[in-house]
C-alpha cells in the first residue's frame, strides 16, 4: 500500500479520481433521477457536507453510519447529526450518553448538531449519502458501496493518525477496506436502542480510546463534549 502525506491531497483530488470509474457516472445518474422524481434527504446541496466540514489533512476520526435520517428536518449530511432544535434521535441520544459515561462532560441534549466534531477532524460519513423520504435504506445502491470502499481506501493511504469507528454489523463489513496497520480500528454494537440495550455499546470506551491513540501519535485529542459543562 502506498502511503501519502495528507497535506498533498484534498477531497477535490480524491473526487477527481472517480471520473475514471464506471460506477461514479451511474451513481450520479441515480442521484439525479431520485431527487428529480421525489423528496429525498438530505437536501441535495448537503449530500457531501461531511467532506466539506472535514478537510483531508484534518481527518482524525472516521464514524461510519449507514444512510441519512429519512424524516423531514433531520438529515444534514453528517452521520448521526441533526440540526439544533430537532429532538435527538435514539441512536444519537445513546452516543451522547456514552460520551458522558466516559467522563467528557454533560452533553447539551438540546443540540444534536455534530458540526463541532467535524470541525475538529471527525469525518461523519454515511455509506449511502441519500435516502428517499420515509424509506430507510431506499438508496442502498451498489454504487454507493463502491464509493464508500474508495473513501476508506483513500483514507487508509494517508500517513496521519486516524481512528475508524465501526458500530454495528453494517459498519463492520467495511472494516476490511481500512487497511493501514498504523491506523486504529474500533468495533462496537450499534448505538440504536435495539442493539445498545443488548450490550456492546455502553461501556465500549471508543471516545477515550480514540483520544488515547491520537495523543500517543502526537495529535491533539477530540473534545467530544458539546457543552461547557466539562467533567
Amino acid at each position: 500500500m502506498d502511503i501519502i502525506g495528507a497535506m498533498s491531497f484534498t477531497w477535490n483530488d480524491f473526487f477527481s479520481t472517480l471520473g475514471t470509474k464506471s460506477y461514479w457516472s451511474r451513481l450520479q445518474a441515480k442521484v439525479f433521477d431520485a431527487y428529480s422524481k421525489g423528496v429525498c434527504y438530505p437536501p441535495q446541496e448537503k449530500m457531501y457536507a461531511a467532506f466539506d466540514a472535514c478537510p483531508v489533512d484534518k481527518v482524525k476520526v472516521v464514524v461510519l453510519g449507514q444512510d441519512p435520517y429519512p424524516n423531514p428536518g433531520q438529515a444534514m449530511g453528517l452521520s448521526f447529526s441533526v440540526p439544533t432544535g430537532v429532538p435527538l434521535p435514539p441512536s444519537l441520544r445513546n452516543i451522547y450518553q456514552e460520551i458522558e459515561n466516559e467522563g467528557f462532560g454533560f452533553m447539551d441534549k438540546n443540540s444534536g448538531d455534530l458540526t463541532y466534531l467535524a470541525e475538529q477532524g471527525v469525518l461523519l460519513l454515511n455509506s449511502y449519502l441519500s435516502v428517499m423520504a420515509g424509506a430507510p435504506a431506499s438508496h442502498a445502491w451498489p454504487e454507493y458501496e463502491e464509493f464508500a470502499h474508495d473513501v476508506l481506501r483513500f483514507l487508509s493511504s494517508l500517513s496521519q493518525p486516524i481512528v475508524f469507528m465501526f458500530w454495528g454489523s453494517f459498519a463492520k463489513k467495511y472494516a476490511p477496506f481500512a487497511t493501514n496497520p498504523e491506523h486504529l480500528k474500533l468495533f462496537a454494537n450499534h448505538p440504536s436502542p435495539l442493539s445498545a440495550n443488548r450490550g456492546g455499546w455502553f461501556g465500549c470506551g471508543h471516545f477515550k480510546a480514540a483520544n488515547d491513540y491520537l495523543i500517543a501519535h502526537g495529535s491533539a485529542p477530540i473534545d467530544w463534549c458539546n457543552s461547557l459543562l466539562k467533567l
